[in-house]
């Protein structure tokens, strides 16, 4: 997403849609699994509230059910339904993958940025 390479998500729960801890994507990533996001209280309820429960988990799935403070790479379209509806997660961009952008526009998720780039030039619209 900035420039460089993707770095990590989150491991402690292990996410990605590979669950290699990254938002890495693929052809089999129907979803578009790209943007890492920071789990609030209000983020995960919308989820819920739209039938994506990330709260409980799913052993067969190899899901450990979310709670706030988690970081977890969620889809690029509930996201920007989340952020339309007011209840957006922050966005780790460094561990956000390009492809999210084929959904949502930057600024959406410059918008809830919780890290700062590398590069000053990057904070730039």
């Amino acid at each position: 997403m900035l420039g460089g390479e993707l770095e990590p998500c989150g491991t402690d729960p292990l996410t990605g849609f590979y669950r290699d801890g990254c938002c890495d994507s693929g052809p089999e990533d129907l979803g578009s699994h790209t943007i890492c996001a920071v789990m609030t209280a209000e983020f995960l309820e919308h989820q819920r509230r739209i039938g994506n429960d990330l709260s409980t988990p799913v052993p067969a799935f190899r899901f450990p059910g979310l709670v706030p403070g988690d970081r977890w790479c969620v889809t690029a379209l509930n996201w920007l339904r989340a952020h339309h509806e007011g209840t957006a997660a922050p966005v780790v961009l460094a561990s956000t993958h390009e492809r999210a952008l084929e959904v949502v526009p930057l600024p959406a998720l410059r918008e809830h940025a919780v890290d700062v780039p590398a590069s000053p030039g990057d904070l730039q619209a």
